[in-house]
């Protein structure tokens, strides 16, 4: 696991002094993902940096990395899981190693193979390439999107980076005495390669409101772009044009009738999560796993114990509050794996006085708020490894939320007459209590009623949506609104085009079935840029390798081929993954419902948290920034801290945008 970075002169000339500070900056800026080393390197018109946390060749993987007859140079962060069964097939070509690292492996397979390496590739990757003697970066990022890849392309330049804000660094003036990678001549100013400019991308923000998070390739400047999963791009010098990314590959359709019979299916199952979890124990650093004591993360450390002759390391928090607690079926998984358990038990207190400080951290705005145990986690399990496993991507590709089953009832619901579901059903959803706990009965069902409502391709993101439309031309700035495409612009159509495109990613458009479409945008959305995200940001930021064994590709699309019913029958969530399983999982965790990583927002908004929502959500402070309506904004703080309406989640994001803004200040 690493940070990478690098600058590319279009034009082909050398780069000047400043550009190389400014490469050093922005790699010393993601020194967590690093911690263990950094390396530079240059040749004429590119340079490429590196911040290493050693996992794989301790003594002899550091990057950039040189092929051995000096043409090509890599900057790669990730794992390459197959990378030994590569190395003895280029070997058997007649390529020869000089270290054990699968970055080399990364190297001499795109020298043997150009870009159709990455269908050989197992693993969770971004990486860049630059070939000397035809002068261009080959840029590429893991089918997933695990490993992030952002870039830009200003005043002839490209510059790329593994996080939004270390790019965003070029938008500042270095200091003088800035430091410089070895080689650079001391007292060399910068100036000569600034100044950058990045702006705040209006739509990018109402997405980001809509969505909590903004959906990849868009990110919050208009000048960078986040290269999307399963893609690569050249950048060739001679061309200033920005480079167009390619896929190169996709998630099968899902099959009309299942390919074998059920118990045939969960043996090949069992064999390819074996497969998975074998894997992603190949290591030089110790390894654990991160154990909640739910369904996909008791699979991964029940597998990981059959292959380990000692007892693995688990890792899990609790809470004091016994609403969000899971810490109880942790220990029942711990035991019956014989796992070495480690856990905290926290009281929400201590988690909210820490969620500002995460969320200021978390490089993009991301208003999930389980980034807060999440990072706690990671800092509980780098206590004693450098790695874990975790149970990521099974929700998604398996039905495990709720959502699935929302939009299963939904299409029934709306067969019902309209004047039962308008008198009947309705006032009675108004009356239903409100909760500041983990369910609150009155939110969930309007959620529904709301997804229920939807067109079948807004459905899904209808459930998630935090500000849709009519509430985000209820809190923005007119003035803003009117200078940003109006009210245009919160057009269902063109707020949620990244959902559209998503649902209508399988053409004709009678090839997949609506709820089979569902589960793409949950896989290429939410999963992408709120899950993902929230994984490696919060690992990194303790300088922790977090694998997930549920996205193998041969998993994956194992998974992606099933009939849906498959995945959800009728009602049952992660049907035939629980039957696959059933004889690993103690019965307590086999039969147990989902239960999210969350914590009591609603109520800390109402408490804990007060003071920090009346100063960033105040009236003098949203009269300077300009892009909200004052009045408006406190009439939904009064309503939620009242108690008449539970606006935990369009608070909660605002609050999340507030913080990043204040880090990472843009032009507007």
């Amino acid at each position: 696991m690493c940070g990478i970075a690098g600058v590319v002169r279009l034009d082909g000339s050398a780069l000047a002094p400043g550009a190389l500070r400014a490469l050093k900056a922005m790699t010393d800026s993601m020194i967590s993902r690093g911690p263990d080393g950094e390396g530079f390197w240059r040749e004429g018109p590119a340079a490429l940096g590196h911040r290493r946390l050693s996992i794989i060749d301790l003594a002899g993987g550091s990057q950039p990395m040189q092929s051995a007859d000096g043409r090509f140079c890599v900057v790669h962060n990730g794992e390459i899981y197959n990378f030994r069964e590569l190395r003895r097939e280029l070997e058997a070509r007649g390529a020869r190693f000089r270290t054990d690292s699968d970055t080399e492996v990364v190297l001499e397979a795109y020298a043997a193979w150009g870009e159709e390496c990455l269908s050989r590739l197992e693993g969770m990757f971004a990486f860049a390439v630059w070939d000397g003697p035809r002068r261009r970066l080959f840029c590429a990022r893991d089918r997933f999107g695990k490993k992030p890849f952002f870039y830009t392309l200003q005043n002839g330049v490209f510059c790329f980076a593994s996080e939004l804000s270390a790019l965003s660094l070029l938008g500042r003036p270095l200091p003088a005495n800035a430091p410089a990678p070895a080689g650079v001549p001391e007292g060399t100013a910068p100036p000569d390669f600034l100044p950058f400019r990045f702006h705040l991308d209006a739509t990018a923000l109402m997405r980001y409101l809509a969505y909590e998070y903004v959906p990849t390739p868009g990110t919050m400047y208009r000048e960078v772009k986040s290269l999307e999963p399963a893609h690569y791009c050249m950048v060739e010098t001679g061309k200033h044009a920005e480079p167009a990314p390619v896929r190169y590959w996709d998630l099968p359709m899902p099959a009309a009738a299942p390919p074998a019979d059920e118990p045939e299916l969960c043996l090949e199952l069992e064999r390819l999560m074996a497969q998975a979890v074998r894997r992603r124990l190949v290591s030089d650093v110790p390894l654990g796993v991160f154990l909640s004591g739910g369904i996909d993360s008791s699979i991964v450390a029940g597998l990981m114990a059959r292959e380990s002759s000692t007892p693995v390391m688990s890792f899990s928090i609790g809470f004091t509050e016994a609403s969000y607690d899971e810490s109880r079926y942790a220990r029942i998984a711990a035991t019956a794996f014989g796992t070495e358990h480690h856990e905290r038990i926290l009281s929400a207190a201590e988690c909210a006085d820490e969620l500002p400080g995460i969320v200021s951290r978390m490089d993009v705005p991301m208003a999930d708020a389980s980034c807060a145990p999440t990072w706690l986690l990671s800092g509980v399990a780098r206590e004693r490894v450098t790695v874990a496993l975790g149970g990521d991507g099974a929700d998604e590709l398996w039905a495990g939320y709720e959502h699935y089953i929302g939009y299963r009832i939904a299409q029934r619901y709306n067969a019902l007459p309209a004047w039962l579901r308008r008198r009947v059903i309705e006032p009675i959803v108004r009356h239903l209590p409100e909760s500041s706990g983990y369910i609150n009965p009155r939110l969930a069902c309007e959620t529904f009623l709301r997804g229920a409502a939807a067109p079948d391709w807004l459905r899904v993101q209808t459930m998630l949506t935090a500000l849709g439309p009519d509430m985000q031309r209820e809190v923005l700035s007119p003035a803003w609104l009117a200078a940003h495409g109006g009210k245009a612009a919160l057009a269902p159509e063109t707020l949620f085009a990244p959902t559209r495109a998503q649902y209508g990613h399988w053409l004709p458009e009678g090839a997949a079935a609506p709820l089979a479409r569902a589960f793409h945008v949950y896989v290429r959305q939410f999963m992408l840029d709120d899950i993902l995200v929230k994984v490696d940001r919060c690992s990194m930021l303790h300088s922790l390798e977090v694998r997930a064994p549920f996205l193998d590709r041969e998993v994956a699309e194992f998974a992606a081929r099933l009939p849906v019913s498959l995945r959800l029958h009728g009602f049952k969530r992660k049907y035939l993954l629980k039957k696959a399983f059933a004889g690993l999982l103690p019965p307590e965790i086999l039969h147990r419902n989902k239960r999210g990583f969350q914590i009591p927002v609603a109520e800390w908004l109402r408490g804990k948290l007060r003071p920090l929502l009346d100063e960033l959500l105040g009236e003098r402070a949203l009269k300077e920034q300009g892009l909200f309506d004052p009045l408006a904004v406190r009439r939904l703080v009064e309503a939620h801290c009242s108690g008449r309406a539970d606006l935990r989640k369009p608070l909660w994001t605002l609050v999340v945008l507030e913080l990043w803004l204040r880090a990472n200040p843009a032009e507007f």
